[in-house]
């Protein structure tokens, strides 16, 4: 029978988990959620209205950094409803069919910034050590599909995850160890043989560290090129056009190396320590970049604080 049409699941319920030991507190464990998602949404938000209606910003770097908030305007919407469910309202059923659904696009539209982040190491690259040729390698019509392909090549790659656990058989374990669904922990409760979904998604995790091998290189070679100028002061003004996307790249990356880490190194570790590394990797990169960016970036910078003056005559 195919795996598409294949169902072995034997409960009809998972149960999400907020923070063990703190179940009478969740209601106030909710309020700074709630302020971090609202803030994360507000400023993804203002990024893409900001892209949208300025002239000034229809450029290949700030037509990227538009995907950037759009993936992570995704990844918090993905895991806002059962976040609240779970602190705010203390309801965590959850149904296999939405769990999977649910993971499918976690894992989707964090599979979306690793790429983005690629793609916006390349741009980085390519205006340092290529600056005539920029906007003719960098044309609008090429951005759309360079940003299609990465979709693409994503949503084709993350596909076959929920199929892969609706395909396995579901018997006594119902209790999931996070407010939201992942692959890897939801393939953990199955009582059938998950070595395909083992497998496949350590196949995932590999093109994830793909990506970040080619950011690594690709400002490898930025710095070579930096190094190459001879006036300090430009060394410093060219640097300074990297600095917020390696800081995007830390915030994506310093969290799931750490919660990698754990697993492998600190099995015995609380659980507490797990569930709140993998809540920041959640909910900071789309709560920081657009900080980041706001701070950095002169243009976007201005614009904001002139709609805000703008609003407050």
């Amino acid at each position: 029978m195919s795996v598409l049409n294949t169902s072995e699941i034997g409960i009809s319920t998972f149960y999400l988990v907020g923070i063990p030991g703190m179940e009478p507190a969740s209601i106030w464990v909710s309020i700074p959620i709630c302020l971090m998602y609202i803030a994360a949404i507000l400023g993804n938000c203002t990024i893409l209205l900001l892209i949208k209606k300025e002239p000034a910003l229809h450029e290949p770097m700030y037509y990227f950094l538009s995907m950037l908030a759009f993936s992570d305007l995704g990844l918090s919407l993905s895991s806002l409803p059962t976040m609240l469910r779970v602190f705010l309202f203390n309801a965590p059923e959850i149904s296999p069919n939405a769990c999977f659904a649910q993971e499918f696009f976690i894992h989707e539209f964090s599979a979306m910034e690793s790429s983005v982040l690629l793609i916006m190491s390349f741009d980085g690259f390519i205006a340092i050590c290529n600056p005539l040729r920029y906007m003719s390698i960098l044309s609008s019509a090429r951005v759309i599909q360079i940003g299609l392909a990465f979709s693409l090549k994503n949503v084709l790659l993350i596909l076959p995850f929920p199929f892969t656990l609706k395909h396995l058989r579901y018997c006594k374990k119902k209790h999931l160890s996070h407010s939201y669904c992942l692959h890897q922990d939801v393939m953990k409760l199955a009582c059938s043989d998950n070595k395909v979904n083992v497998v496949y998604g350590l196949s995932v995790a590999l093109t994830g560290i793909l990506d970040i091998t080619f950011i690594f290189m690709s400002y490898v070679l930025i710095l070579k090129a930096v190094l190459s100028i001879a006036s300090q002061r430009e060394r410093l003004k060219v640097l300074n056009t990297c600095v917020s996307h390696i800081c995007a790249v830390l915030i994506f990356c310093v969290p799931i190396i750490s919660l990698a880490v754990v697993y492998r190194f600190a099995k015995h570790s609380s659980p507490i320590v797990r569930i709140f590394m993998a809540d920041v990797f959640l909910m900071v990169p789309p709560l920081m970049n657009p900080i980041v960016y706001c701070v950095k970036s002169q243009q976007i910078r201005s614009l904001v604080l002139g709609k805000l003056c703008q609003n407050q005559s």
